[in-house]
């Protein structure tokens, strides 16, 4: 039953990410500093969803506390990193970190500098998905 409740809220964390990739997709070339967020909260969600999918302590920390914080989901990628091998995991959240400060809180990226970060938030999701095979 345990299982069941944790792939189902992998899913929907895969959900969100998906929708917020595509949203931040589309506003590119209008808005970055929007985009920039909608790119970060879909890399937020892909961790989220490669935590619980791998059952992480992070997950399980996160559900007792009933809210994710940005130290959980570094340690979640931290470990997550290690546990599937893709040493890429992290730079993958560092990029999606920068679209956060740079791109969001500081309005510092143009489309350009967006566009080049945008295939290290769909490895995130991608991995995402893949972890919730196994």
């Amino acid at each position: 039953m345990e299982f069941h409740e944790a792939e189902k809220r992998a899913l929907q964390h895969i959900e969100l990410a998906e929708k917020f990739l595509a949203e931040g997709r589309e506003l590119i070339n209008k808005d970055t500093v929007q985009a920039s967020e909608k790119l970060y909260k879909a890399a937020e969600e892909a961790v989220k969803a490669i935590a619980t999918a791998l059952n992480l302590d992070e997950a399980r920390k996160a559900l007792e506390k009933g809210r994710w914080t940005v130290s959980l989901l570094d340690d979640a990628v931290y470990a997550a990193s290690e546990r599937l091998g893709v040493k890429e995991v992290i730079d993958w959240w560092d990029v999606a970190y920068r679209l956060h400060v740079d791109g969001f809180h500081e309005a510092r990226l143009g489309s350009d500098g967006v566009r080049l970060r945008l295939r290290d938030v769909e490895a995130l999701i991608n991995l995402a998905k893949k972890a919730l095979e196994k």
